[in-house]
């Protein structure tokens, strides 16, 4: 992971929240491939874009009001099935329920801590 030259990075790689929102594009993509069998959905074709609002202000200490975080994120299926309209729906219904991913970004506690390895 890498982050942007003016945060202190070389830019060369996805920096961290840049890896979250591909993790969601990614578990979206396995679960269309998972689900479309029992939708009788054949995927003739299955992308996914996704983006997400981001104020560095926040991440940055310049404006303690501004989340830290994603204040949104979006995202669209591109689906291409010689399927009924119906079918593509459910499987639809089915990859937005059971998305691990997703799932998780919906709301989860976070906790942590940590283990200092001294050096002498």
């Amino acid at each position: 992971m890498d982050e942007p030259t003016y945060l202190g990075g070389t830019d060369l790689a996805m920096n961290p929240v840049e890896v979250l929102l591909s993790a969601l594009g990614g578990c979206l993509t396995i679960s269309a491939a998972a689900f479309a069998p029992a939708c009788n959905v054949r995927l003739l074709d299955f992308s996914v874009e996704v983006e997400g609002d981001l104020d560095l202000d926040g991440f940055l200490g310049k404006n303690p009001e501004v989340r830290k975080g994603f204040s949104h994120i979006r995202y669209r299926m591109y689906i291409k099935s010689d399927a009924p309209a119906g079918s593509v729906e459910k499987l639809v219904k089915m990859i937005e329920k059971n998305c691990p991913v997703s799932d998780t970004l919906k709301g989860v506690s976070i906790s942590g801590d940590y283990q200092l390895e001294g050096v002498e």
